[in-house]
């Protein structure tokens, strides 16, 4: 129904055991607010949990239930409008009004504005017009902060968090106060879209991260299976750390049971940033698995888990339905995720009664859930490729498709109602929010076979032949001094990411190849005209430049400058973060057949490779 201290009591004690001090508390329209509950923030205090919250939250308030559903009974009157420019009296009011009540206990207050949800801040359309109105928001919220707690202002805890839009007015010569903790913001899916320059690092609020494992919105949902690779995490909030992100951490964990985990993972993360840096994920990922149930299965329920993450970084499985896999991929993909569920089924059928629950909700289920989905998905699709050559074939494709369907209910009923004694009744769906993406899809029928044999279809003709060269697999490398190139496993589409470490910081744009570290690749090519596809990991520019750049030296040519660096929200970003990879494209043409060099340049500090096509 809602969740309110009885619940919260479990979170805290959840939090305590995880070694974390600190929450943004649930703010969906599906629950009340916080403080509605007045026990809340007593518990917390009781448990020493920090509250704050989100970035569309200012100064503790839950503006989609405060403002919008609750007001008119807290306050016996309707409110106003939710803009600062034209009702500031009544909102500062109800900001007042919390931080009196928040006062006595251990708060972090969040300044700044957005729409009453997760939306815009409403006001005045052009950029400069935002920033002033926005920098009189944060002067006032602190004045009000000030007289009503009366501590100096250093000595109450502020955030600022350049969430989605805000990030732009940040950028467009927004004033923060020194001792407000800028926390910035992942791009939702990962990859964090900026971190603080050198002027940043000298500030006394210093900064942190808001890092989603868990995400509701566009492009797409992921809610269901928690699929964020280890890998990944480490890679961008060890690069947080090192550019000083160490002021506070909040992870996105959405409905938590799903996330167990990687918000495992990320704790751990968090008290001991060098223990589990991007080269020691592995080497957690076997410890979780031996303490979690044993040395006797540990090496095969790591390897499972390796496989999970590597598969979803090229598609999660909620958002199957926006991405394309060739036929060869979509069978390769296939046959990988039938062989790591087969592992793990018979794996349950040896763990003993004690551990069958545990395993069911931590492995077994997310990985018979995200095969199941690809299979319905990827199913559907051939049935209807083959309906339309006029194959009779479609049909067992349509039927696996539904059967998958199927499966996933059959599971996700199992888990609430069958383990441990159906302690964990209505915790997980299997269609969260309703997305499309887990209906049903078209399948082929007899009728569509039928209609295409009478148009005389055939089937199509192969598409363009690539020659696939791994990342880590160069034949030369040149290093600079204070850094080497690193093979990650796990991170990046196809496996392994290469890049540089450790992370060093570059403020400036050079683009100049000179003295720039590279990897040097082989290639048999044909006489004429290719394509040269670099795939990265799709990350951001870790400064405000826009830059994230490699330069290519096809047989000694000069080196052509690419960047992969693309704006969050952006068309070409949407189609990266769901596919897990940007690719940076280049035209050569060859005088005559036989063996050519590669040479490719890491231009911009964090950039991470992953494979080379020549097409």
């Amino acid at each position: 129904k809602d969740i309110g201290p009885k619940t919260y009591t479990r979170i805290f004690e959840l939090l305590l055991r995880l070694k974390a001090n600190y929450i943004w508390p649930a703010m969906h329209p599906c629950t009340k607010a916080f403080y509605y509950y007045p026990d809340n923030p007593r518990l917390a205090n009781d448990y020493g949990i920090v509250v704050g919250s989100s970035h569309c939250e200012p100064m503790l308030r839950n503006n989609v239930f405060e403002w919008a559903e609750n007001y008119v009974h807290e306050y016996g009157t309707a409110p106003g409008e939710w803009r600062y420019d034209h009702n500031k009296a009544q909102i500062l009011d109800y900001w007042k009004d919390r931080v009196q009540q928040s006062e006595k206990y251990e708060s972090v207050y969040t300044v700044g504005m957005r729409g009453i949800h997760d939306g815009s801040m409403p006001g005045p359309a052009p950029i400069p017009e935002k920033v002033k109105l926005l920098q009189q928001v944060i002067d006032d919220q602190r004045r009000l902060l000030g007289n009503t707690i009366g501590k100096p202002l250093q000595d109450i805890p502020q955030i600022f968090c350049p969430y989605k839009e805000v990030l732009t007015v940040y950028r467009n010569g927004l004033s923060l106060p020194d001792d407000v903790t800028i926390v910035w913001a992942d791009d939702n899916y990962g990859y964090i879209r900026q971190l603080s320059n050198e002027q940043e690092r000298q500030r006394s609020g210093r900064s942190g991260v808001y890092y989603h494992l868990s995400y509701w919105g566009s492009p797409q949902d992921y809610l269901w299976l928690s699929s964020v690779s280890p890998s990944l995490v480490s890679y961008e909030m060890s690069k947080a750390w090192k550019l000083g992100a160490d002021r506070v951490w909040i992870f996105n964990v959405g409905d938590i049971k799903p996330a167990e985990e990687d918000i495992e993972f990320a704790m751990d993360l968090a008290w001991n940033v060098q223990r589990c840096s991007p080269d020691k994920v592995n080497e957690w990922l076997h410890s979780w698995a031996n303490r979690t149930f044993g040395p006797w299965w540990a090496d095969t329920i790591s390897s499972i888990q390796k496989s999970y993450y590597l598969l979803a970084q090229s598609g999660k499985p909620e958002q199957m339905n926006s991405l394309h896999f060739t036929e060869a991929e979509a069978t390769e993909r296939i046959a990988q995720y039938q062989a790591i569920a087969a592992k793990a089924e018979a794996l349950y059928q040896q763990m003993p009664a004690r551990l069958k629950d545990a395993f069911f909700e931590l492995i077994l289920y997310p990985v018979e859930g995200a095969r199941r989905m690809n299979e319905k998905i990827l199913y559907a699709q051939k049935s209807l490729r083959l309906a339309a050559a006029g194959q009779q074939e479609a049909l067992l494709y349509a039927q696996k498709a539904t059967e998958a369907f199927t499966a996933i209910q059959q599971l996700t009923a199992r888990y609430n109602d069958s383990i441990a004694g159906g302690k964990w009744q209505g915790i997980m769906s299997w269609h969260p929010r309703d997305q499309a993406v887990f209906n049903m899809p078209a399948i082929a029928t007899q009728k569509m076979i039928d209609s295409a044999r009478r148009a005389g279809a055939s089937a199509g003709s192969p598409g363009t032949t690539a020659v696939i060269i791994p990342a880590a697999a160069y034949i030369q490398k040149k290093e600079i001094s204070g850094v080497s190139f690193h093979t990650i496993e796990g991170l990046g589409a196809g496996g392994n990411g290469v890049t540089l470490l450790p992370f060093t910081p570059s403020e400036g744009s050079d683009s100049s190849t000179t003295g720039k570290p590279w990897l040097e690749y082989n290639i048999s090519l044909d006489k004429g005209p290719h394509t040269l596809l670099v795939k990265c990991l799709p990350l951001q520019s870790a400064n405000s430049s826009g830059h994230l750049r490699y330069a290519v030296s096809f047989n000694g040519e000069t080196p052509r400058l690419v960047n992969i660096h693309t704006e969050a929200e952006s068309r070409a970003w949407k189609l990266n973060v769901l596919r897990g990879f940007a690719q940076g494209t280049s035209q050569y043409i060859t005088a005559s057949a036989g063996m050519a060099t590669l040479r490719v340049y890491f231009i911009d500090p964090g950039l991470v490779i992953n494979q080379l096509e020549v097409e």
